[in-house]
């Protein structure tokens, strides 16, 4: 404990206990339990090249090192924030020797993987193809975008989840019980109470719930928070403690980065659910996270297009006019208009009878593109485009022939209320309809085509 002590003077909290076995590891089940894809029968690792895409502290470069230790590989990390490509390129060749010479293959961890160009990775394909080396990749941003389709396609991608708070209480109990001088004691009282945080009193289990809280899923923020609790005098204020905590965590915002569109997606999907106040949360979120507004008023745009349509014609000319204010005014003059038209786009009727129109029409025009325009509906820019028929047979205000014969009778545009095509989730319509709607049934729940 004592050599430990003296590391975790110069190293942080987070690389001095990080595990060394799977099953130290915590979260990620689907990942590292039992009969998960990852291991053989025997509990194995197979040797398959693998991505692991995850948000920051899930256990990605902790995962990637206990598999490589378990290899029976020359196990080599690279990190691309600090490793130069001939470096890489040096290690890859080795592997090749290695390979050459004993037979034994390299499992290379490529640490933040996607910060490699797409150039730069395929340095990498030859090697992987000839079975010289396996790679392990660790990214935080989606590899569908960020990696070389070619690389990627002799891959397979195991997707991390965020840690829940739970798990993340879980990990700061651990490292606080290998930290701390057992205390005996006939009864289980958790880590975290004042009777078994002795030397560290202050550490309380409501300060261990806003570590957990404030972490966001990311053990390696939780223990920096941690880290901060234990160097803080034992005499410290609860709430002083916590406010320092507060502080000291920057928001996790990279407009960049998949959080922009996990956080826009939500904004989104509030207004088209109707929730005001979900819309209204998500919209902060991002403001004050420092998102250009004008972006979040283009998407409204979109949804005011999209999502109300034809229901409510104002809404559009509403979402044009706050881009508009978003541009010319921007922050914080705009926050006022563009709260207005996330809770009037939310609470506004909804329907996507013209956005559907158009994709049938769209299908339509993929199966056949090369129908020709029925005469009477043809310009006639010319005289003597008269005298061939052009136009001769159409007839106002009349019934016309408006579209080839072999797309009439196809319904593009359904009429108001028809919902034939709908399909739901029955139970989730039967608690929408009580919990949102006031009990009364959806209207389209009995409509008919017409």
């Amino acid at each position: 404990m004592q050599g430990e002590h003296q590391l975790r003077q110069v190293a942080p909290l987070a690389d001095v206990l990080r595990p060394k076995t799977l099953q130290d590891v915590i979260g990620q089940a689907h990942i590292t339990g039992p009969d998960t894809p990852l291991f053989g029968p025997n509990r194995e690792f197979t040797a398959e090249n693998i991505i692991f895409w995850g948000p920051p502290g899930c256990g990605k470069t902790t995962i990637a090192r206990v598999l490589g230790s378990r290899a029976d590989t020359i196990f080599r990390e690279v990190s691309a924030t600090i490793t130069t490509m001939n470096q890489v390129r040096s290690i890859f060749e080795e592997a090749g020797d290695e390979w050459r010479l004993s037979g034994r293959r390299t499992t290379v961890f490529l640490d933040e993987i996607h910060r490699f160009t797409r150039s730069q990775q395929d340095v990498f394909i030859p090697f992987i193809e000839q079975g010289l080396v396996q790679i392990i990749g660790a990214t935080t941003e989606n590899p569908s975008f960020e990696m070389n389709r070619s690389l990627l396609d002799l891959c397979r991608v195991y997707v991390l989840e965020r840690l829940t708070d739970e798990e993340i209480t879980r990990v700061i109990d651990k490292v606080v019980a290998r930290i701390m001088p057992p205390v005996p004691s006939d009864d289980d009282t958790p880590v975290g109470t004042k009777s078994r945080s002795i030397p560290y009193p202050h550490l309380s289990l409501r300060i261990i719930n806003t570590i957990a809280s404030l972490s966001c899923g990311d053990a390696r923020t939780a223990l920096s928070l941690l880290e901060l609790v234990l160097i803080c005098a034992p005499t410290t204020a609860e709430s002083e403690l916590i406010e320092s905590l507060r502080r000291s965590v920057s928001t996790s915002y990279d407009r960049t980065g998949d959080a922009r569109y996990d956080l826009i997606s939500a904004l989104h999907k509030s207004v088209r659910g109707s929730q005001p106040s979900a819309a209204l949360y998500w919209l902060a979120r991002m403001l004050e996270a420092g998102e250009d507004p004008a972006y979040i008023a283009r998407r409204m745009v979109v949804c005011a297009s999209e999502d109300i349509g034809i229901a409510d014609r104002g809404a559009l000319p509403l979402a044009m006019a706050t881009l508009h204010t978003c541009q010319n005014v921007g922050m914080p003059g705009c926050r006022a208009s563009l709260a207005e038209l996330i809770a009037y786009l939310a609470e506004a009727p909804k329907s996507t009878r013209a956005y559907e129109g158009y994709h049938r029409a769209e299908r339509l025009v993929k199966r056949d593109s090369n129908l020709l325009v029925p005469i009477a509906m043809r310009d006639m820019p010319m005289g003597s485009m008269e005298t061939i028929g052009h136009g001769e047979a159409y007839k106002h205000p009349v019934t016309n022939e408006y579209l080839p014969s072999r797309v009439q009778g196809e319904i593009i545009l359904r009429r108001d209320g028809d919902f034939s095509d709908k399909v739901w989730d029955e139970d989730a319509l039967r608690r929408w309809e009580a919990v949102e709607n006031g009990g009364r049934e959806w209207s389209g729940r009995h409509a008919h085509v017409i």
